[in-house]
């Protein structure tokens, strides 16, 4: 064995003190103000990322044709199909909607195919789907008191396809998700792209200026179907007082009482008329 003297290895502890401080000068921890700056920095690339991506999704989707936006729907549309089915409650909510589709200039409707999916859930809540398609949840009928209230959701849908908020809304989303989990290192959004996007598409939330567009172009065609408006604000006055609950419907769109106030403003400044309501098909009040 060799024998090493421990007095090779000794070393008077003054002198360490003074090695372990001249160690700790070259790399001092960072400080409080650094570390601030630096979140500073981090959150502010954050906002750009998020602003510069709504700049390019709001200026490419206008530019993105129908069919491809129904190819997208082919793959997303079926695993909304398995949850629905064939019923009178959706057979009905398509006569409907095919009535108001009557309505609806040659132009805009050009190659669109619009039809409702009846989900016998018990969310509040209807939505657009890519592919010419809206979701319409058991949940929500329930709540319909007049054929009048619910043809204004459905225009309200409609508007989201006109002005394509619908593709809007996902892009956004599903773009800012994949940036921030680039960022981040997180592999497990690309693997499990496909869920995340139904559940995005039914929990999206548009801006306030989207869904009053929605809400207007709702009141128009509501006025080309029946003559008048009446049931245009009936949900959302039924409905006010609920808010607080948890309700999808009510967690994506803006305060009832706004969009109450912004409606009958519109409808006072182009004097529509308020008529008679339309009672519920018997087949849509079969209820599962």
């Amino acid at each position: 064995m060799l024998f090493i003297p421990y007095s090779i290895f000794y070393i008077p502890f003054d002198r360490l003190k003074v090695v372990i401080k001249i160690m700790s000068d070259r790399n001092p921890p960072p400080s409080s103000r650094q570390l601030l700056i630096l979140l500073g920095i981090f959150l502010i690339l954050i906002i750009f990322i998020i602003q510069l991506i709504s700049f390019l999704v709001d200026w490419g989707i206008t530019y993105i044709p129908i069919s491809w936006e129904q190819q997208l729907g082919s793959m997303i549309v079926p695993i909304y199909e398995e949850k629905a089915q064939d019923s009178p409650q959706q057979q009905v909510l398509n006569q409907l909607l095919d009535r108001l589709e009557s309505q609806i200039d040659n132009e805009s409707l050009a190659k669109r195919n619009y039809r409702v999916i009846y989900i016998p859930e018990n969310t509040v809540n209807a939505f657009a789907i890519p592919g010419d398609v809206i979701g319409v949840f058991q949940g929500l009928v329930e709540k319909i008191n007049s054929e009048n209230e619910l043809m204004m959701i459905l225009s309200h849908e409609l508007g989201h396809f006109f002005h394509r908020d619908h593709l809007r809304g996902l892009g956004k989303t599903l773009m800012i998700r994949v940036a921030i989990a680039t960022l981040l290192g997180d592999k497990t959004f690309l693997s499990n792209s496909m869920a995340t996007i139904t559940e995005t598409i039914s929990k999206t939330h548009y801006s306030r200026s989207q869904e009053y567009q929605a809400d207007e172009y709702g009141l128009t065609l509501l006025n080309k179907t029946y003559g008048h408006v009446a049931g245009a604000t009936d949900f959302f006055e039924n409905f006010e007082e609920k808010e607080t609950l948890n309700w999808v419907f009510f967690s994506s769109h803006p305060t009832s009482k706004k969009r109450v106030k912004r409606l009958n403003q519109l409808i006072k400044q182009r004097q529509y008329k308020i008529g008679a309501y339309s009672q519920l098909d018997s087949d849509l009040l079969q209820l599962d």
